[in-house]
């Protein structure tokens, strides 16, 4: 049976941790190590985390970050921790569980059926028999923005900034995390920048072979999400930035 961490960041997050969600699901999967990455709140929250790490102990574990750095690096430094844990997969997920935890076992198994994989993005598409509430701002907004990051990237993506990813643990992930990212507020985007270049570097040019979208089965807007309409505008910019940065490694 294959392992995975999967990292939580949490930035002042006190008031929106369901303990019980995450002790029920570490408590059916063995497999997976739930890892909370306490991003220098200034709330409860390593408290909070603290207790619910302590009602399943070997698959709920807690790392805090002295000062808030912002989710793009409490995600890398809690990849980074995951991999000297040993796993097959790792990932990250949203802490507000707009996509449930119960979709990570389907990730996983998506990973063990194609070899190939290895990086899997959560992807929010209103398809019939799915539950994704999303509202139509949201909607609309990130269709315009994926629609310019697959420009930027000359990859076909729908969703890049769905809070939900996997990656199987090997040197091309590994390399993708290894350095702080540019971009605060799309780093999703960039993850993928840098794995079209780590795919390029090993011979593997055509990234669509290594990299898959997953339409989840439930996913909903959370009352009380950080993210602004404002925040959109910031990330047009930081896509620009990537462009730039990254542009011999986008060259085809």
């Amino acid at each position: 049976m294959p392992t995975a961490v999967i990292i939580v960041p949490c930035y002042n997050e006190a008031e929106r941790l369901d303990g019980d969600v995450f002790v029920n699901f570490a408590e059916k999967h063995p497999n997976i190590t739930i890892l909370f990455v306490n991003d220098g709140s200034t709330d409860a929250t390593q408290n909070v985390i603290e207790q619910i790490a302590g009602r399943a102990p070997e698959r709920l574990r807690v790392h805090a970050l002295e000062h808030n750095s912002g989710k793009a690096e409490a995600v890398r430094q809690g990849m980074e921790r995951a991999f000297e844990m040993g796993p097959d997969m790792a990932g990250f997920w949203d802490a507000d569980l707009a996509t449930p935890l119960d979709e990570i076992p389907n990730f996983m198994a998506a990973m063990e059926r194609d070899p190939e994989f290895d990086f899997l993005l959560g992807s929010r598409i209103r398809l019939l028999g799915r539950e994704v509430r999303r509202s139509e701002m949201r909607h609309y907004l990130g269709r315009i923005f994926a629609t310019v990051v697959s420009l930027v990237l000359r990859l076909a993506v729908y969703d890049t900034q769905c809070g939900a990813k996997l990656f199987r643990v090997n040197e091309k992930v590994m390399a993708i995390f290894s350095k702080p990212f540019i971009s605060r507020w799309v780093f999703d985007v960039e993850l993928l920048a840098r794995y079209i270049g780590v795919r390029k570097a090993h011979g593997e040019k055509d990234v669509r072979f290594g990299v898959c979208e997953i339409p989840l089965n439930v996913w909903r807007d959370v009352a009380g999400s950080k993210l602004r309409t404002k925040d959109f505008l910031r990330s047009f910019l930081d896509v620009a930035k990537i462009a730039l940065v990254y542009r011999k490694t986008l060259r085809r």
